[in-house]
């Protein structure tokens, strides 16, 4: 009779059923995690304890809410169930999923784990950021037109759609979407490879009511559709509570109540802890389990002591029991020996593709950067403009010449330290989880940022060299070009290397620290032959020497005449020179006048051979020099990827 008069189940509820049926039930017993303390001779002994014998399930198609007052040890159970910062701790217990011992491998291909704080490239669209992760998290084997349905499917499931060309947005900089769908938006990328458990800590953190109740109620939809969700909760509302399906109480490590959440009410009231009317129930549980000296903190242990003894207990723990050794076959993800399930050429273009929108769409990368360049380039022109073959006429040129090393050099450096290191918490929380490698995103960055660096030594050399009157040969302008891209590129792989290895904040002082006596010992301010012994060797670490020796050269080869003639106008009777002669005149016996006038006729440099015998540098060197750039460029490229490497191992361990 019942079964004449029950609706039938539409095709939706019975999707949904079947899914459940499919779905993970996740078990966990006597989970134990106690703090390490290292002792004195080095070995490690048990601490504080976090969490203490904690036991309890999580069903497909429920909502579980972990709740506790702070310290209780939320975070701590579903960090130790997802294999997470387990290394500073000792963890016992046993947790299954159907049945299965769980490892870290396969937790990660069965779960998606939502983070409390929300990482993302603010220069994307809601769409392009979701696009990216469909691209590099799911399956490669899975057709682009087959992710792209489902990136459509999880923005209509999460309520994204209305915001789908919106940016991501960046505090202060560039307008986006809400707090809310910020959250959704983290929830839909680990929604997209429909895994059958979704973690999530604090996913209402710093949420107003509405936007709170909007996540926890996708949440639900995502639960009803047969996946196990387990989240935990601040604060909740009692709109919020009322969409609990299971509740989890945790009060100092220990279990307070596991069931139905409309069932606590019951199980606090026999406990001496009646609800107030018309009171929020998530406050109540939380002001009762809050932990103070006294009596107050005897009432919690009473509590844990009652569950521990209740018949509610009894029954979890047939029901976790059960589950232990219940055998049940899932889908799962954990297969492949690589944690990775896009190919590395995959993962390459993706992120090349990733790269490039975010590199259009910064213009301090782009536009200005090659207007600040150009700028500069116009005023450096004007003030070195047509300089002649005099003997000031070459102070000038060699001046131009350091100056423009300097120029690029600084004007690189920097920013791409700041760049690259304001990327890193993405990376590195993208990396850890599984989406890419660490080379394919140290390539692509660099592919991306190559063009502009590529055009940026050529527009200012190209601007500098004629208005200033440099030797005027095509062959010596592009070698004068190359220089400069060869010195870019050294540049830039310097600031890759300091900001992989280092916080920003160090890497800069270290960076201000280190660059001074490098641009010292490069060849304007000291002679080579005058730096003394002990500190020669900074000259085989100074692109500014390498690329100064390389531009004289260039310059200064095959001019052949000088012009001795000093105006007389630079002798003027106001001039320091003219007042204070013994100062700043040569004394004929000076050891260096001598040498010159040894070796070199007089101390007139009347042609291009003399000026670089002055500065020391041989004319055959050029070759070497390009050679000595081009292999600077790649070296310190290659130690700035095994730092990165490097970062991500230790952060691994």
């Amino acid at each position: 009779m019942d079964n004449e008069e029950s609706e039938p189940l539409s095709v939706g509820q019975k999707d949904c059923l079947v899914e459940m049926e499919r779905g993970v039930t996740l078990a966990w017993k006597d989970v134990t995690v106690n703090t390490l303390v290292a002792s004195k001779k080095g070995s490690a002994s048990e601490g504080k304890k976090l969490l203490d014998k904690v036991t309890g399930l999580a069903l497909p198609g429920s909502l579980l809410a972990i709740m506790g007052s702070s310290g209780a040890g939320k975070s701590t159970l579903l960090n130790t169930l997802l294999f997470r910062h387990l290394q500073e701790v000792q963890v016992e217990g046993t947790w299954t999923a159907n049945g299965e011992v769980m490892t870290p491998q396969k937790m990660t291909g069965l779960s998606g784990y939502v983070q409390q704080d929300d990482l993302f490239i603010g220069s994307l669209t809601v769409r392009e950021h979701l696009v990216f992760q469909a691209m590099v998290r799911i399956d490669g084997s899975v057709t682009m037109k087959e992710k792209m349905i489902r990136v459509e499917t999880v923005m209509e499931e999460l309520g994204l759609t209305k915001s789908k060309n919106t940016f991501v947005g960046i505090p202060g900089r560039l307008k986006g979407i809400s707090g809310g769908e910020k959250k959704r938006l983290s929830v839909a990328c680990e929604v997209l490879t429909n895994p059958p458990i979704l973690f999530l800590d604090e996913p209402t953190s710093g949420l107003d009511s509405y936007m709170a109740s909007s996540v926890v109620d996708s949440l639900k939809k995502l639960a009803l559709q047969g996946r196990t969700i387990i989240c935990t909760i601040h604060q909740p509302s009692s709109l919020i509570f009322s969409r609990f399906d299971q509740l989890l109480l945790l009060a100092g490590g220990r279990t307070a109540f596991l069931g139905e959440a409309k069932l606590a009410k019951e199980f606090f009231h026999r406990c001496g802890h009646a609800y107030p009317e018309n009171y929020n129930p998530a406050d109540h549980l939380l002001e009762v389990l809050n932990q103070r000296k006294g009596d107050s903190e005897k009432a919690v242990e009473n509590i844990c002591d009652a569950f521990q003894a209740s018949t509610e207990h009894t029954y979890l723990g047939d029901l976790v029991e059960t589950e232990l050794h219940k055998k049940k076959e899932f889908s799962d993800n954990s297969g492949t020996d690589s944690q990775y399930r896009a190919t590395w050429f995959l993962q390459f273009m993706a992120l090349l593709w990733r790269n490039t929108l975010i590199f259009k769409r910064d213009p301090k990368l782009f536009k200005i950067k090659l207007l600040n360049t150009l700028a500069v380039a116009l005023i450096y022109g004007v003030l070195y403009f047509q300089q002649e073959l005099t003997q000031l006429g070459v102070m000038n040129i060699n001046g131009a010449l350091f100056v423009a090393v300097i120029n690029l050099s600084f004007s690189n450096l920097y920013p791409v330290m700041t760049i690259f290191a304001t990327e890193m918490p993405v990376f590195m929380r993208e990396h850890m989880n599984g989406m890419y490698r660490v080379d394919t995103y140290f390539f692509s960055k660099q592919l991306v940022m190559l063009p502009v660096f590529l055009i940026q030594p050529v527009m200012f050399m190209s601007v500098l060299y004629w208005l200033a009157g440099l030797y005027p040969d095509s062959y010596k302008f592009f070698n004068s070009i190359l220089i400069m891209i060869l010195l870019t590129q050294v540049v830039l792989g310097v600031g890759y290397m300091m900001s992989c290895a280092f916080r920003l904040d160090i890497a800069l002082t270290l960076t201000s620290f280190l660059t001074t006596p490098l641009m010292l010992v490069g060849g304007f301010y000291l002679n080579k032959g005058s730096v003394p012994v002990y500190l020669s060797w900074l000259r085989y670490f100074s692109w500014y020497y390498y690329a100064f020796e390389a531009l004289m050269i260039n310059q200064w080869s095959g001019v052949n005449q000088i012009n001795c003639m000093i105006p007389e106008t630079s002798f003027n009777s106001s001039s320091l020179l003219s007042t204070q002669p013994g100062l700043y005149l040569p004394n004929e016996e000076d050891p260096l006048l001598i040498e010159l006038e040894k070796g070199k006729g007089n101390g007139c440099l009347d042609s291009g051979a003399k000026v670089l015998d002055f500065y020391d540098f041989p004319q055959d060197n050029l070759v070497f020099d390009l050679l000595y750039l081009s292999l600077m460029a790649v070296l310190i490229r290659f130690v700035a990827l095994c730092s990165l490497w490097f970062k991500t191992w230790r952060r691994k361990h």
